[in-house]
Formats: structure tokens, sequence, C-alpha cells
């Protein structure tokens, strides 16, 4: 009975987000009340939500201070050399941007923060975007693709937690995944060079002579680039420069917890650019609209977990999935965890997979020869589609960053995503990093 409202919950919460017939907020809010009324519980839903929102309250700090600190430096004129510079390198061309977006996207996702890449990312490139007239959905795509790869590492996360799960050393399962994340890299630049010829395509198509019709390097910078002298310090550069490198070293090597940097960062990065009390709170106000909705999303998704979890409906929907493995599919667990991971952990958290669900595929794999350690690099396979679910945190920083809706950001990357993880599978199986049999 529980399984069964589980994923009657599950679909009837993806069904209102994917029709667009309320706002995410919402759904989040009232469908896991909703069920958590039908499972039989009634005020003691109240400690499970307050626990969800505890858990993620972490993030909604850190991701409330990141946009503080990159908004900050974006007013500061920071990135403006770096805008400058892709346009010198891309001419406008929509094949070079997205596929320029890809490079640094992967690049500066090396760092395992899929929140720090979304905001330099966007912040570099939305405007070129915008000014071309390129969709905003093709670099939310590029991005989140990026983050699919570059989260196998192990301070991304998903490594970490596949190690605690299973006893494994972490190195362990990340190194002999290079080639796989190797051949992830080069499927995501070759789908940014097919997004950007359709994007080329589509916008000679809605051009009066069928050309593409771009302006001038030097004035396409100066639109990018021309902010409001109020706000710009470009004597304050390098040191702004200064100041997130040593933010970028810090969160790589965890100085200190995730929502404590970007505290610290923010209070420096407004007290070196605008030293006066009245310059820092209107930075702070302007930035406000962008942090608002997306903390307000981020609470709403810890009462869904919250209650997901509290009423044991994760359990129930982990044993569900489990007893439904037939049994002549023992010795093919290593690919069938890969494949089951993408709806898992799109549907619930990382940590419900990881530590509910892989140590029990992997007890029964090693029945037919599968070793944990084989299991767990099955298991990351499928980042890319897990960055697409809702409740993930830093979606909803993408998704308003980039100023799209959830549903259709889904609807847009979820095939690129599903065919990501398809990649990486394959490659680590030719690798033989993953067996198809044990």
């Amino acid at each position: 009975m529980l399984a069964t409202l589980a994923f009657a919950m599950v679909a009837t919460f993806m069904t209102l987000i994917m029709s667009g017939r309320v706002s995410a907020l919402v759904a989040l809010t009232l469908t896991p009340v909703a069920f958590g009324l039908m499972a039989g519980h009634g005020v003691d839903l109240g400690p499970m939500m307050l626990d969800g929102i505890k858990t993620l309250a972490p993030t909604g700090v850190m991701l409330a201070f990141a946009i503080l600190y990159f908004g900050v430096m974006t007013d500061a004129g920071l990135f403006d050399p770096l805008v400058r510079l892709v346009v010198r390198v891309a001419h406008g061309d929509p094949v070079r941007i997205t596929v320029g977006s890809a490079i640094l996207a992967l690049l500066v996702s090396l760092d395992g923060d899929g929140s720090t890449t979304y905001l330099i990312c966007c912040t570099a490139m939305l405007p070129l975007y915008r000014r071309i007239g390129l969709n905003p959905l093709v670099l939310a795509c590029l991005l989140m693709l990026a983050c699919g790869v570059t989260n196998i590492t192990p301070w991304g996360g998903p490594t970490a937690r596949a190690a605690s799960a299973l006893h494994l050393d972490a190195g362990e399962i990340f190194t002999s995944m290079l080639p796989a994340m190797a051949a992830g890299a080069v499927f995501i630049v070759a789908v940014a060079a097919l997004l950007g010829r359709s994007e080329r395509r589509r916008l000679m198509a809605l051009s009066v002579d069928g050309a593409l019709h771009v302006p001038a390097d030097a004035d396409l910078a100066e639109d990018l680039v021309r902010g409001n002298d109020l706000t710009e310090r470009p004597k304050l550069i390098l040191a702004n420069l200064a100041l997130t490198l040593a933010l970028l070293t810090a969160l790589v090597l965890g100085l200190l917890p995730l929502p404590a940097l970007f505290i610290i960062a923010a209070a420096l990065a407004l007290t070196l650019n605008y030293p006066s009390v009245e310059a820092q709170k209107a930075r702070i106000a302007a930035h406000a609209p962008n942090i608002l909705p997306v903390i307000a999303l981020i609470f709403a998704a810890g009462i869904f977990t919250g209650i997901l979890k509290g009423t044991g409906m994760t359990e129930a929907l982990a044993d569900a999935v489990v007893r439904a493995i037939p049994t002549q599919l023992g010795p093919h667990l290593a690919p069938v965890t890969a494949l089951l991971s993408m709806p898992f952990t799109f549907f619930v958290s990382n940590d419900a997979f990881f530590f509910g669900v892989l140590p029990v595929l992997s007890e029964a794999a090693a029945k037919y020869g599968v070793a944990p350690v084989e299991m767990a690099r099955a298991a990351l396979t499928s980042q890319a589609v897990h960055l697409l679910s809702p409740l993930v945190p830093s979606t909803y920083l993408l998704v308003g960053l980039v100023r799209v809706e959830l549903a259709q950001h889904q609807r847009f990357t979820l095939p690129w995503g599903i065919a990501l993880s398809l990649v990486l599978l394959a490659a680590a199986i030719v690798t033989g990093v993953v067996p198809i049999t044990g």
C-alpha cells in the first residue's frame, strides 16, 4: 500500500510539473501533504517537513549567498574580459558559441559544484545568447550535461556516497571511470555542435533574406560588457579575480562548509567593491529578486523529501523496485543498476538511492560474481538524468538564471541526459570497468 502511494505521489507530482498546471512551489508543497494524509498521517507530518527543510537549509543558505557573490562580481565587471574573449573567438557564430559554452562548463564544473558552474557560466555566456537570439534552453542543457560528467569526481558528491555506502575507496571507483568521462565530454561537445547548427538554421529562417546577421565583434563586445558606471569597478578586477580564485580553491579543498565560505566571500566582495553601507544595501536589494524564488523552491523541496522519507515511502519504493527485478537478470545486475539509477535518482534523492537501494542491489549482485566497485561505477553513470530532478536544489538556480520554466528545461534536456548516461555506461562497458555479466 505504501509503495503504491509512493508511486502515485511521484506520478502526480511529475504530471503537475510537466503539464504546467501548477507552479513547482505549489506542487512540491501540496502533493506530498495530500499523499501524507492519505497514508494515515496527520500532525506528525509537521516534524517530517521540518526535518526535510533542515536537511536542505544549508544548501539554501549557500545558494543565496552564492547568487549574491557572483551578482556582485558581475556588477563590478569581473567577467567582462571573459565575455570579450568569447566574442572574439565566437564571431557571433551559434556553433562556436554553443561549443564554447560546453567546453567552458566542462572546465569550470571540475570543482564538483554545479551551483558555482551555473553561476559562472551563465554570467559569462547568457548575455551573448540573448544578444544573438539563441535559445537559453540550449545553454541550460549544456551546463547540466557537463555537470552530469564532472559530478563523478570524488569531490562531486555521488562517488563519495557510493564509496561510503559500499565501504570502498573513492579513488578506486573514480580512476577507472576517467575514459568513460572523456567519452562523455566528447559527446557533450558533439551535442553542443549539433544544437548550435540547429540554432543557426533557426536564426537564418527567421531573417528576412535567409542569412545569419550578427553585430560586429567590437559592437557586440561593447553591448555585452557595457554596464553602470556606478557599479563597475575596473580597477579592482585583479583583486576580485584573486578573491574568486581563493573561493574556488577553498571550495575544492573543503576548508569550510560551503554556506560559510559563500557568506564570508559575499561579505568580502561587498566590502571590497562597495565600501559604503548605502551601496551595499543597493546591491543586496538589486539581487534579492534572483535569490528569493530559488530559496522558496528549495525549502518547498525540503517538504517533499521530508514527507517522502518520514512516511517510509522512500524505503517502500526501493523495496518494490528491488523485488520486481527478475532473478534471471542477476548476472547482469551492473548494467541493470545503471539503467535503474536513471529513474530512481530522478524521483528520489541521491542519498536515498546510494544508501538505501545500491547496497541491496550490490549484495544481490555479489552472488553472481559482480564486485561492489563495479556496481558503484554503474550507478554513477546516471548523474546527467539525476540533475534534472525537481528535488535537486541547483536545478532551480539554473532555470532561474536562464529564466525558463523547470518543465521546459526538463522536456528539452531529458533526451540528451538519457543519451549521455547511456554513452557513459557504454564506454564503461567497453573499457571493462562495468561488466555486462558477472
